[in-house]
């Protein structure tokens, strides 16, 4: 399908893409690798007056390091994330559930950035995000503001950055020591994720010391299943495991598709939790 009729602008720097969007208000859309936006534009259920691409600001790319947190510009590719020896020493659940998403076409076109902005909940990576405590740093006409995962995503496809604002990186904390897993459930390779369940297990003498634990596709916005957490604690073998993921789903709202009803979504959510943790925390 033909896109509707937009204009295009291709700014040079952050502070001029800044500048576009206050100008532009709420009829604007960025455009970082597209492999989300693009799709919308095609099926027409995205209509921007202006679309503003960032896609060759060098600042937005790459991947350092600041003290205890690992700083990923927004425009750092699924593929550069993957192979890059930061991100696979320090964050390694953000390594390893990258490398599930979509194909390797889409993960050396698409964004870090772009995915966590474009919010939608089946997407792997807000999960994640949420697991990792990560932070999103924001510019707009006032500077900088820092946003905690927790508050970012606020319900389907929208998320806490205003019409005027840029993401341009994004803070992930560094869990050395930490085991981790992302697992999935998809009825073809390459869809969308039914439920995905993203968990982070801290041991501590045999133990489960400390768990995080991000969902996928359970409710308007990507959640944690805090319950799951809370039982995890202390948690000292499967059985253990076992009967803590079937709190998984508790404050969760999944939604009622073609691809599953609630009851299908929550009962993925407990199944996969308990393999998520087992093999995080070496149980498995």
């Amino acid at each position: 399908m033909i896109p509707p009729a937009f204009e295009y602008a291709r700014p040079a720097s952050v502070d001029e893409t800044v500048r576009v969007l206050a100008d532009a208000g709420e009829e604007a859309k960025v455009l970082a690798g597209g492999q989300s936006l693009l799709p919308l534009l095609r099926l027409r259920l995205a209509f921007p007056e202006l679309v503003v691409d960032v896609g060759r600001i060098p600042e937005l790319r790459g991947i350092r390091e600041d003290g205890d947190a690992l700083v990923i510009g927004a425009l750092t590719t699924h593929h550069d994330v993957v192979r890059d020896p930061l991100v696979r020493r320090h964050a390694g659940l953000l390594a390893a559930a990258t490398a599930t998403v979509a194909d390797p076409a889409v993960r050396h076109r698409g964004t870090l950035g772009g995915s966590l902005a474009h919010a939608d909940p089946a997407g792997d990576l807000p999960a994640v995000a949420l697991a990792l405590d990560a932070e999103l740093v924001a510019a707009g006409p006032g500077g900088r503001r820092t946003i905690p995962a927790r508050d970012f995503f606020l319900d389907y496809l929208t998320t806490a950055l205003a019409p005027d604002e840029l993401l341009v990186e994004v803070r992930v904390p560094k869990r050395d020591g930490w085991g981790f897993h992302y697992e999935k459930f998809q009825r073809v390779a390459q869809a969308w994720a039914i439920v995905g369940v993203a968990a982070l297990v801290r041991r501590d003498d045999g133990h489960v010391a400390e768990a995080r634990i991000g969902l996928t596709n359970m409710g308007s916005t990507p959640l944690r299943a805090t319950a799951a957490e809370e039982a995890l604690a202390g948690a000292d073998g499967p059985g253990a495991v076992a009967r803590a993921a079937e709190a998984a789903a508790e404050g969760t709202r999944p939604s009622q598709d073609l691809s599953g009803s609630p009851e299908y979504r929550e009962h993925l959510a407990r199944v996969l939790t308990r393999r998520a943790v087992l093999t995080a925390a070496g149980m498995g």
